[in-house]
């Protein structure tokens, strides 16, 4: 884990950047796979936000999936990417509270799709 990664340690979602000419599609299976060992189909868009950090601007979009093939596992063998160490399912939204509060997207617009004020 990078101690310098301000969401280290906080429970989230898989996420992955998207490579040059990547369908939407193609990033999240390979997200599934990369990420939990499974393979994932789109159910829906859930939301996308935009914000500028460091200078930068950062876009990113929550998708829900489900799962067709596999049974979730981390982390996985791929050291290219960032890896999870622990994972649950849960029906407690809060559990994504600190993550969210300390700036992840992806939480963000998770929690405000189901209505959970966080902040």
């Amino acid at each position: 884990m990078d101690p310098a990664d301000e969401l280290r340690g906080v429970w989230g979602f898989p996420a992955i950047t998207l490579m040059h000419n990547e369908s939407i599609e193609a990033g999240i299976k390979r997200a599934g796979k990369q990420k939990l060992g499974v393979e994932v189909e789109i159910i829906r868009k859930i939301g996308d936000r935009t914000e500028i950090r460091n200078g930068n601007s950062i876009h990113l979009t929550d998708y829900e999936v489900k799962i067709v093939k596999g049974n979730p596992h981390v982390p996985q063998s791929d050291t290219t990417v960032s890896q999870y160490i622990d994972y649950r399912y849960t029906n407690d939204p809060t559990m994504l509270f600190d993550a969210a509060k300390r700036g992840s997207l992806c939480t963000q617009i998770f929690l405000k799709s189901v209505g959970v004020p966080w902040s």
